[in-house]
């Protein structure tokens, strides 16, 4: 990518990733850990590091818990830190926890984020649905919301690790997922749609292999679950590969 189409990248989309240096210092200078596992094993009975996810079910059930836990840990609403709706809320702990609700423990201001931007990622999204019922339409607009964070995508999902977003985005944007057939970056991959469906050309160089922008497309995602607990936290050693 050209520097000057960088520029134009970033300008439209100011909240995409660019750096796992900057994944890093902004999950170091975030929320407590222990309150969103402590959220996670209040919905789940399990602290985050030990949910099953066996079946689709259940992993379902993991992924809506790991966002709550994260959100919840940041302060401000927690329905606009999920990206929704309180009564899209309420309609997702009837459906999917035994718990009422849950509170927002975070002590500090809420991102600002740019509602139209969300509006683009979650249109991609819907557009590229794979799986019925009302999960991912919840999903979409989670996504899309957790998006404008500054982590790695899967971090600012509160999952376990990159495999578990690919695994969530095979099984409820299958279209999304295909289209992805060099395992680019995700959060990387749906601004590039992004891009294109406005007219911007993202990419320069016809093989990504030649790109002199290679690793920020393909690089691995290092770091830590955001929502694991203490305990997991300190195991797992800065910058190890997951």
């Amino acid at each position: 990518m050209l520097s000057a189409e960088r520029d134009v990248m970033v300008h439209a989309f100011p909240n995409i990733e660019s750096s796992g240096a900057l994944a890093s210092a902004a999950t170091e200078n975030g929320p407590s850990v222990t309150d969103a596992a402590s959220v996670y094993c209040d919905l789940t009975g399990v602290l985050p590091e030990a949910a099953n996810i066996d079946d689709d079910a259940n992993f379902d059930r993991h992924v809506l818990a790991s966002i709550l836990a994260l959100a919840s840990s940041e302060g401000g609403s927690l329905a606009a830190q999920a990206g929704l709706t309180d009564a899209e809320l309420g309609d997702l702990f009837s459906h999917c926890f035994s718990a009422r609700g849950i509170e927002s423990c975070g002590d500090h201001q809420a991102s600002v984020v740019d509602a139209d931007e969300i509006e683009m990622v979650r249109e991609i999204l819907l557009e590229n649905r794979s799986s019925e019922g009302e999960f991912g339409r919840w999903l979409a607009a989670m996504i899309a919301r957790r998006a404008m964070e500054p982590n790695h995508l899967w971090e600012d999902l509160g999952l376990r690790d990159r495999s578990e977003l690919t695994r969530l985005i095979v099984r409820h944007y299958a279209p999304l997922a295909r289209r992805n057939d060099k395992n680019m970056r995700w959060k990387r991959f749906i601004y590039r749609m992004m891009c294109e469906n406005d007219g911007f050309v993202m990419c320069s160089t016809p093989v990504c292999s030649n790109c002199a922008d290679y690793a920020l497309c393909y690089g691995a995602e290092t770091g830590t679950s955001r929502i694991a607990s203490a305990t997991q936290s300190t195991a797992t050693p800065a910058g190890q590969t997951v």
